[in-house]
C-alpha cells in the first residue's frame, strides 16, 4: 500500500514572516515497505508527515493514499492515556462490543511486543520502552494500512532502540504493513529502510532504494559503510 504526494507546499507565519516549511514535495512511499524521511531537524521531516495525516492543511498539492488507506500513527512519546492499562490503551479505538469481538487480537499484539503478563499494567508500572511498544501496538490494533511513526525511539537508550528497531521489522514482515519512518539518525535509516529519502530545507533532495538488501543488516559492513558516507556527505 502506498501514499504519495503531488506538488505539496506548507508554509507558517512567524512575527508576519513566511516560512517555507515544505516546498513543491513530490514522494512516493515504498509499496509494502518502510520508507525512511531522514534529515537533520528543522528541515520539516514532522511537519511533512502530519500533512500525509492530515494534522495540517497544504497550501498546494495533494496527498494521495492508495485505495483509500487507512493510516494510524507512532509519535516520538508514547502519549498513553495514564488511567487506561496495557490493555484498554492498545484498544483504545475500539468501542466495548469491538473490544470483545477482537480481544484475541488484542492479546496477540501483547504477545508480539513482548509484553505478555503486563496486559493490566499502567502507564506509570512500564518503562518508556515498554510504553513505547503499547504505542506501537495500539497503530496495529487500528489495522491501519499504512503506519506513521515519527522518530519513536529518539528518546530511548542505544540498547532499547537497537530492540524495538528488531521489533519494527518483525512488525514489518508479519503484517505486512507499509511504515513510514522519520528520524535523524543514519544508522537507523540504514537498518531498518527499504526507501531512504533524504529531506532538506523541506525538498526531498535524494533517495536509496535499499528494497533487496535483506535483515537483518550488518551496518558495519563494507557496503554499509559506504551507503552512510555518501548519506552524510548528501546531507552536509
Amino acid at each position: 500500500m502506498k501514499i504519495k504526494t503531488k506538488n505539496i507546499s506548507k508554509s507558517f507565519i512567524v512575527d508576519n514572516r513566511k516560512i517555507d516549511v515544505i516546498k513543491n514535495v513530490n514522494f512516493e512511499s515504498a509499496d509494502n515497505g518502510i520508507t525512511i524521511i531522514l534529515g537533520k531537524s528543522g528541515c520539516g521531516k514532522t511537519t511533512f508527515l502530519r500533512l500525509l495525516l492530515g494534522l495540517e492543511k497544504a497550501d498546494s498539492g495533494n496527498v494521495i493514499a492508495e485505495n483509500n488507506a487507512k493510516i494510524s500513527i507512532v509519535f516520538q512519546e508514547a502519549r498513553l492515556m495514564p488511567w487506561l492499562n496495557v490493555f484498554d490503551n492498545i484498544a483504545f479505538y475500539m468501542n466495548k462490543k469491538e473490544k470483545n469481538i477482537y480481544k484475541d487480537k488484542i492479546y496477540r499484539l501483547i504477545n508480539m511486543i513482548g509484553l505478555n503478563g503486563f496486559d493490566k499494567a499502567y502507564p506509570y508500572e512500564l518503562s518508556l520502552g515498554m510504553m513505547q511498544r503499547v504505542s506501537i501496538a495500539r497503530a496495529l490494533a487500528y489495522d491501519g494500512d499504512i503506519i506513521l511513526m515519527d522518530e519513536p525511539f529518539a528518546s530511548l537508550d542505544y540498547f532499547t532502540r537497537e530492540t524495538l528497531q528488531n521489533e519494527t521489522i518483525n512488525i514489518f514482515k508479519e503484517n505486512k504493513k507499509s511504515i513510514i519512518f522519520v528520524t535523524h539518525s543514519i544508522d537507523e535509516a540504514i537498518i531498518l529502510g527499504s526507501k531512504i529519502i533524504i529531506f532538506e530545507n523541506g525538498s526531498i533532495k535524494k533517495e536509496y532504494n535499499l528494497i533487496d538488501k535483506p535483515y537483518k543488516r550488518n551496518i558495519l559492513s563494507n557496503e554499509f559503510i559506504e551507503i552512510k558516507k555518501d548519506i552524510l556527505f548528501s546531507i552536509k
